[in-house]
């Protein structure tokens, strides 16, 4: 064989190796805080423990906060950024970080609030005028 067409084949199998590789770290799963001990990059679902303390601290510049996660674990969460509008009303909870000394430091949060668009079963439209 050519040593340009050895190189090639070489050089597409490294190239897909790579990006197979960092394709398979970028992906996420959803996990308890046991299993986001081991993990660099993971989401928790859960809750939040209103019987914990909260608060965002000026000094750090972080948003803290206890979390249940759906198999009653409960850690204390630091999120990076300012509490969010809707955090108490919240009825679910993903975040988004790493587990470190038994804290979860959260890079992303997303919230699930009950919707004001239920169906209501009595709900009857008001009749148009003119039809």
């Amino acid at each position: 064989m050519k040593p340009k067409l050895l190189i090639g084949i070489f050089s597409i199998v490294i190239f897909t190796s790579l990006l197979m590789y960092n394709f398979g770290n970028s992906i996420s799963t959803y996990v308890n805080f046991e299993q986001a001990e081991n993990r660099t990059n993971s989401h928790v679902v859960g809750k939040w423990d209103k019987t914990g303390d909260y608060g965002f601290s000026r000094e750090t510049m972080q948003f803290s906060f206890h979390m249940e996660d759906e198999d009653g674990n409960i850690r204390r969460v630091v999120y990076s950024r300012p509490k969010p509008n809707n955090f108490e009303q919240a009825t679910q909870l993903v975040v988004i970080g790493e587990m470190r000394n038994n804290v979860f430091y959260a890079n992303e949060m997303l919230m699930k609030c009950p919707s004001k668009y239920n169906e209501n079963p009595d709900f009857e439209p008001a009749e148009t005028a003119g039809m």
